[in-house]
């Protein structure tokens, strides 16, 4: 009939097929998710039902001995350390270059450093922490000597030594490593600002900073912020290069020079060999406690992506 609405096409066609197949991939990852929680937990509570001091507050971890005692406080602290000291030294320069490939360079340029970045992002973390643990070290450790010369009045970098392989120097190979992905995924946040927002910047008189501080950092913000998450993701869960440069004393310290400092994977990758059944059950533990620590960082990045998401938005 003239004017009238189109038959609905009934069946199960492709466009049903691929609906039900990325709702049941959906459902998978969830499910995945909450197998690995259950596991997790059901091999944590024998460990923790043994161990004798307080999983939560407790510095020392000699899950071994009897009896067990055992506690996330230290290494805990050590992964957020470290992990900060990567963003604080990655998130300004990885930003910077992204800015730069982006906006002032020209496209030969562009092309040559962004397809480096990436290469350096699929060096194996193996080859960091060989790299932190023989080359880098010793500048490190110049640097930790002048830092304490200078600045020892201030609790970052007091002590008397030795200094080398602190949380220092396994924030800074840290550092190195989340630099590509925050770099990549920031240059090509940069890259979607609408062209007509940069030109009407310009056509107002704006010089290129004021246009990148006025039009692009606006508009890419909520992007920047996930590549920042996905940097962060990547440090808390670093293992091998922080088992390289941390020197594995486990404490509560604010002191980022001095030899010391543990992470929750570099003590995993350590132990586990060696451990016994409770040894086991509380490194599981210990996974548990970063796992929660990654949801809540994921989770958070959701919430701050969708508060942002209206810059996106009124540009569109």
């Amino acid at each position: 009939m003239a004017g009238g609405f189109l038959p609905r096409r009934k069946g199960f066609g492709a466009e049903r097929a691929f609906s039900t197949v990325t709702l049941l991939a959906g459902a998978m990852v969830l499910v995945i998710i909450v197998a690995i929680t259950v596991f997790l937990i059901a091999k944590a509570i024998p460990a923790l039902q043994a161990d004798t001091a307080n999983f939560i507050t407790e510095t020392d971890w000699f899950p071994n001995q009897e009896p067990p005692v055992f506690g996330i406080a230290a290494i805990a602290w050590g992964t957020l350390v470290t992990s900060v000291i990567a963003l604080l030294v990655a998130v300004p320069v990885a930003l910077g270059i992204a800015l730069y490939l982006s906006h002032y360079a020209n496209r030969r340029i562009a092309d040559t450093f962004g397809f480096l970045i990436d290469l350096l992002a699929a060096v194996p973390s193996v080859v960091f922490g060989l790299w932190g643990f023989i080359v880098f070290i010793e500048p490190v450790r110049t640097f930790s000597v002048w830092l304490n010369k200078y600045f020892g009045w201030l609790p970052f970098f007091d002590g008397t030594g030795p200094f080398g392989r602190s949380f220092m120097l396994g924030g800074l190979v840290l550092a190195i490593m989340v630099l590509p992905i925050i770099t990549a995924l920031s240059r090509e946040v940069f890259l979607q600002t609408p062209t007509a927002d940069e030109e009407a910047a310009l056509s107002l008189g704006a010089t290129r900073w004021e246009m990148i501080r006025t039009a692009v950092l606006p508009y890419g913000r909520a992007g920047v912020i996930a590549s920042v998450m996905l940097g962060l993701g990547r440090a808390l869960g670093e293992t091998i290069a922080l088992a390289l440069t941390l020197g594995f004393i486990n404490e509560i310290t604010v002191n980022v020079i001095q030899n010391g400092g543990n992470s929750i994977a570099a003590n995993i990758a350590n132990g586990f060999g060696e451990a016994g059944d409770i040894g086991r059950g509380a490194l599981i533990a210990s996974g548990l406690v970063l796992f929660a620590i990654t949801l809540v960082v994921n989770a958070a990045a959701r919430v701050i992506i969708y508060r942002r998401r209206e810059f996106t938005e009124s540009a569109a």
